[in-house]
């Protein structure tokens, strides 16, 4: 059992990625699927899509890469299950001065900081990802 599931589907991301590997499974939740349709709207990942086996369904994130070098420099958890981060609206940070996203969990669904600002709309911030 895993008490924080976004930061295990970072972690997973992560390691994949430090042994180029194409692509990664995580355990599905509708949290992680709109995450990872976060990452690909913003090309951090090739593609994502559900993968069924026995008995759990799975999501399968499939990796991008440019010039041998992985599109994705770093991923950080910022809200934790003992610790949550939440943020208004002018408080949505900017990640490596615009270069990279903050993830936020707003009423409106999971957005981006740059797409929860123009919103006008605060949540949860998730993850930053540059």
């Amino acid at each position: 059992m895993v008490t924080d599931p976004i930061s295990d589907m970072l972690t997973r991301v992560r390691n994949a990625l430090m042994l180029r590997k194409d692509s990664v499974e995580v355990p599905h939740s509708k949290i992680k699927k709109e995450v990872s349709r976060v990452l690909k709207e913003n090309g951090y990942i090739t593609d994502f899509f559900e993968v069924s086996d026995d008995k759990f369904k799975k999501i399968k994130l499939v990796l991008k890469y440019h010039d041998g070098r992985s599109v994705i420099q770093g991923l950080k958890r910022v809200s934790t299950p003992g610790r949550r981060v939440y943020v208004g609206t002018q408080e949505v940070p900017r990640v490596m001065g615009g270069m990279g996203v903050a993830v936020v969990s707003t009423s409106r669904g999971i957005l981006t900081g740059h797409q929860a600002r123009r919103l006008k709309v605060g949540g949860e911030l998730l993850c930053y990802v540059w």
